[in-house]
């Protein structure tokens, strides 16, 4: 029997890249998903990629909130983002603070090699999205093929602040531009 083939994914931040940037942002109530989002991310998920959110959660590890309330924004995200027929495959939180130690907190890409080992992923196929370069260096530690950042968030700083580091990315406005590209590429 041969082995199946690996599945791209997509990796996404979660902060500024899909919800509205909040200052460590946990209550449902405070979420604001960017308009079409949701329908970038079934376009995607349509032309055979696997989505992950992959998210820095500090604010934890400082005593600012909780886990569970984390939980909870997260259930949220999923629900809103089923109505549009997205299925996230996992979440996962690194919710330590930056001095804590840490497995996965980004730019570590041990979450991207988790998310490659249990759900059979072409890494080198695959893409990461974020608006901070943390989010970028995930991607390229991890081997994708391509890092995003998107001029949400804090993105459009990051561009006017750092445009020299930026060079190994792709750049654009939102989540839509960047399913665009990434499915003009995969044809």
């Amino acid at each position: 029997m041969s082995q199946p083939s690996l599945r791209p994914a997509v990796f996404l931040d979660r902060d500024g890249v899909l919800i509205e940037e909040g200052h460590y942002l946990h209550k449902v109530e405070d979420v604001r998903i960017f308009p079409g989002a949701g329908i970038a991310l079934k376009r995607l998920q349509a032309a055979g990629f696997r989505l992950f959110i992959v998210t820095n959660q500090s604010g934890v590890g400082r005593g600012y909130y909780t886990l569970a309330e984390v939980d909870q924004v997260h259930a949220h995200l999923t629900a809103e983002f089923g109505r549009d027929g997205v299925v996230f495959d996992r979440i996962y939180v690194a919710p330590e603070a930056p001095d804590q130690p840490s497995r996965g907190r980004k730019p570590s890409p041990q979450y991207l090699w988790d998310a490659r080992d249990e759900f059979g992923l072409d890494l080198a196929r695959s893409c990461m999205v974020g608006d901070k370069l943390i989010d970028l260096e995930c991607g390229w530690n991890a081997g994708v093929a391509t890092s995003y950042l998107v001029r949400t968030g804090y993105g459009a700083e990051l561009e006017r602040q750092a445009p020299e580091k930026l060079r190994p990315a792709v750049v654009l406005d939102n989540l839509a531009q960047v399913a665009d590209h990434i499915l003009a590429r995969s044809h």
